[in-house]
C-alpha cells in the first residue's frame, strides 16, 4: 500500500472515531454551567443525576416515568398533553408560546435569553432540551 493511502486510510479512521463519539449537552444559565444531558440521555443538574431522557421520548424521575416528549414534539406529563417542541424550536405550554430553542442552542423564556444549550441542531437535542427544562426546572 502507498505511503498516501495509508495516510488516507489512517485519517479517514481517526474522523470516523471522533465522528461516533459523542459529547454530553451543557445546558447554561446567566453563563454558568448549570446541567448536563449526558450521551445516554442522563440529565444531570449541578452534578447530581436526577433523570433521564430516553431514545422514545420517555422522561424518568428517580427511576419512575413522569411524561414523554413525543417524536412529534407534543409533550405529555403523567399521559395528558401540556404542551410541545415545534421542529423551528418553539415551545408551548397550554397552547400558548413561552420560549423557544434556537438552532445556535439559545434559550429564550418569552422572548428574554434564558441560558444556552452547547447542541440544539437536531429536532432530537431540542426535544431532550425541552425534557429537561419542561420537567426539571421549575423556573422555566
Amino acid at each position: 500500500m502507498s505511503t498516501h493511502r495509508v495516510f488516507f486510510c489512517t485519517i479517514l479512521a481517526l474522523l470516523l472515531g471522533a465522528s461516533l463519539l459523542s459529547a454530553a449537552n451543557d445546558i447554561r444559565q446567566n453563563g454558568s454551567l448549570w446541567a448536563v444531558i449526558e450521551d445516554d440521555g442522563t440529565f444531570r443538574i449541578n452534578g447530581s443525576i436526577v433523570g433521564q431522557f430516553e431514545t422514545d421520548g420517555t422522561v424518568r424521575k428517580n427511576g419512575s416515568i413522569v411524561g414523554a416528549v413525543e417524536a412529534d414534539g407534543t409533550i405529555r406529563l403523567n399521559g395528558s398533553i401540556v404542551g410541545g417542541i415545534e421542529e423551528d424550536g418553539t415551545l408551548r405550554k397550554d397552547g400558548s408560546i413561552y420560549g423557544t430553542i434556537e438552532n445556535d442552542g439559545t434559550i429564550r423564556k418569552n422572548g428574554s435569553i434564558w441560558g444556552s444549550a452547547a447542541a440544539a441542531g437536531t429536532f432530537d437535542q431540542k426535544r431532550a432540551v425541552a425534557a429537561l427544562l419542561f420537567f426539571f426546572c421549575e423556573e422555566y
